[in-house]
């Protein structure tokens, strides 16, 4: 059997994302499907299941100390947020496990607990794949850049058919 070719990681090299500072992050529904909601005259009208996963992003600091929530959107096939961690970075910057305050435990924390909750209470969902394995990152590295990703986010409902993820 041929061995499956090594994935390249997303993530900046050599970068600390245990580190404090602000993360946008973009996490897509598996094949892009519309199932938390649609876009109607630029609202964002969630189904049953975007009201779960914006539920399970709310509480997300309750279980993650370290982290802060800041402007964030669910769409009808993909969710965008800022997450701004606190605190001192990790003991070691090469450190390849992940640590409670990493943006990638917080944001597999997050799809963990919006599948389970979503399977458990929409029956239709109960075997689905619900989230794209991988995530997109962006570290905020000023305030302008702040400001720039909180509009997108804040407007992306009213530019929904310009989104690179939208697909009437």
């Amino acid at each position: 059997m041929k061995p499956l070719p090594e994935r390249k990681s997303p993530r900046l090299k050599d970068f600390d994302y245990t580190q404090s500072g602000a993360y946008f992050v973009t996490i897509c529904t598996h094949l892009r499907q519309h199932i938390f909601g649609h876009v109607h005259e630029d609202n964002m009208i969630l189904s049953d299941a975007g009201e779960i996963a914006q539920s399970r992003w709310l509480v997300l600091p309750e279980h993650h100390k370290d982290i802060e929530l800041d402007a964030f959107i669910i769409m009808p096939n993909h969710m965008h947020g800022i997450i701004i961690i606190h605190g001192e970075p990790s003991p070691s910057p090469t450190q390849k496990q992940l640590t409670p305050k990493s943006l990638g435990t917080a944001v597999g924390s997050y799809k963990s607990s919006a599948t389970r909750h979503i399977r458990k209470a929409l029956p239709e969902f109960a075997h689905e794949t619900i989230w794209q394995t991988r995530y997109h990152d962006h570290i905020i590295r000023n305030e302008a850049d702040f400001t720039r990703i909180r509009t997108y986010v804040e407007y992306n409902p009213s530019t929904w058919q310009e989104d690179i993820f939208y697909d009437s």
